[in-house]
């Protein structure tokens, strides 16, 4: 293995690209003269979802500027392009907003808080998923009616935390980071003293709500029985069996080409998460729609039975595109789309679902599609924003903050990007100004898609 730069070589790096880019400069932010229309980009997306689940994803977007912001990953990635950056790249999370950040179960079966949507996942400049972060704090705090200066401290509060825990990083062994984690248990702790009692009563509900939502849960929830068989309950148009989606033969075809799928999609897991999986059999499928950004992807859910009909299993297969950073970022080493976002998981992610693998399959329509699977649900717990106080979104901007920057730590030069932030405080004062920019912008484009909608450009469906 051929020897690398020292740590005091690599710090002082870091530390000579505050010359050639300085952090003040982090603060810029305007739209380029030749910034696309922010519809003709979506609608570009569009373009390569299920056409009947489009408008429901534009219903969704229309909601809030800030259900828009989470659907517009793409609009953003354009946009975070044309800002300065240092050139260290690490492993991107690519849609790094507040939401994604949320309750989940490890393996050892430990509640955690970490990042958990990887869908745009790529290699690129870590500030982009910095400042995505930052810019969804400042779009939910406004959503909030937060003021000016309650906004402000917490969106220093992102680039504070994200800066020094970075710096922490950089002064540990390397199998140390790679070991860090944030236990529920240890979190809750800390937070308490900080907290005030409306605080930790919604932390706790949160925890409560995580552990209830498992495997056992969503089979209740989305199963019926009828006599001795179990089959997945439809729920149009979020939820739609195989059996009603595509009735006869060629909804047979598709059932075959979904069961293969889970089949070959086993040699992607570890021999022993495969053997496993090899214990259960698939029983019923349907499509699912998920999410704000992801509407109209091929979404499947899988039901499989272990022992008997009390013993399930329930896997998701997302469609995986390309990321959204890839024209900026340059494209993913992997060949498969569905490889792209589960390697990216586990190299940002502290523990990873056993059932996290990928598969390409071809679709009824002959074209082959890349997918990723996971577990459906296990101890997954989101934070409820709307209902958040300045001082308990301050809190969660510090964890978040801390969060993203282990994350980038595990496969990004720590050393010098912590060299570069420093102890003062000018990135995060940079990172702040920045973050309220880009929320401006945010709200301009909601309200294009708005004027889209009453013009009739496009149709929106609310679901």
């Amino acid at each position: 293995m051929a020897s690398g730069p020292t740590a005091q070589e690599r710090a002082d790096a870091g530390r000579a690209l505050r010359t050639e880019v300085p952090r003040s400069r982090h603060e810029e932010f305007s739209p380029a003269p030749d910034r696309a229309d922010p519809v003709d980009l979506i609608e570009r997306q569009s373009a390569l979802r299920l056409p009947e689940l489009v408008p429901l994803r534009y219903g969704r977007m229309l909601e809030s500027p800030f259900r828009f912001y989470r659907g517009a990953a793409a609009l953003m990635a354009a946009d975070l392009a044309t800002t300065p950056s240092t050139g260290l790249t690490t492993q991107l999370c690519g849609d790094a907003h507040l939401l994604n950040f949320r309750l989940l179960a490890s393996p050892e079966r430990h509640l955690m808080f970490d990042i958990n949507d990887f869908d745009e996942t790529l290699p690129g400049p870590w500030e982009w998923d910095v400042k995505r972060l930052a810019a969804s704090f400042a779009i939910a705090g406004r959503q909030n009616g937060f003021s000016e200066p309650e906004r402000a401290g917490i969106l220093r509060a992102v680039g504070a935390s994200y800066r020094e825990q970075m710096r922490r990083y950089a002064t540990m062994r390397t199998l140390d980071v790679w070991y860090a984690h944030d236990e529920m248990a240890e979190v809750a702790a800390e937070e308490a003293g900080e907290l005030g009692a409306r605080g930790r009563a919604g932390l706790s509900r949160m925890i409560g709500d995580a552990l209830a939502h498992d495997t056992l849960q969503a089979f209740r929830k989305l199963t019926r029985r009828s006599g001795d068989e179990v089959r997945i309950a439809a729920d149009p148009p979020l939820i739609v069996p195989v059996r009603e989606l595509l009735p006869g033969a060629e909804g047979e075809r598709l059932a075959g080409t979904l069961e293969d799928l889970v089949t070959g999609y086993g040699r992607s897991l570890r021999a022993d998460h495969r053997r496993l999986l090899e214990q259960y059999r698939v029983v019923d499928m349907a499509r699912k729609v998920v999410g704000v950004g992801s509407v109209g992807t091929r979404c499947w859910i899988m039901l499989l039975l272990g022992r008997d009909s009390g013993d399930p299993l329930l896997l998701q297969a997302k469609e995986a595109g390309e990321s959204a950073l890839a024209p900026y970022a340059g494209p993913s080493r992997h060949d498969n789309q569905g490889a792209r976002v589960a390697e990216g998981q586990r190299l940002m992610q502290a523990a990873s679902d056993i059932f996290l693998g990928w598969r390409q399959t071809t679709g009824i329509d002959g074209r082959p599609r890349d997918f990723y699977v996971r577990q459906l649900r296990d101890w997954k717990g989101i934070v409820q924003t709307d209902e958040m106080v300045p001082v308990g979104m301050r809190r969660f901007a510090v964890r978040c903050g801390g969060t993203l920057a282990r994350a980038h730590a595990r496969s990004g030069d720590r050393i010098a990007i912590g060299a570069y932030l420093g102890s003062g405080t000018v990135f995060d004062e940079a990172l702040a100004r920045f973050a309220e920019r880009y929320a401006d912008q945010n709200a301009r484009d909601h309200q294009a898609l708005v004027a889209a909608v009453r013009s009739g450009r496009v149709r929106a469906e609310a679901g």
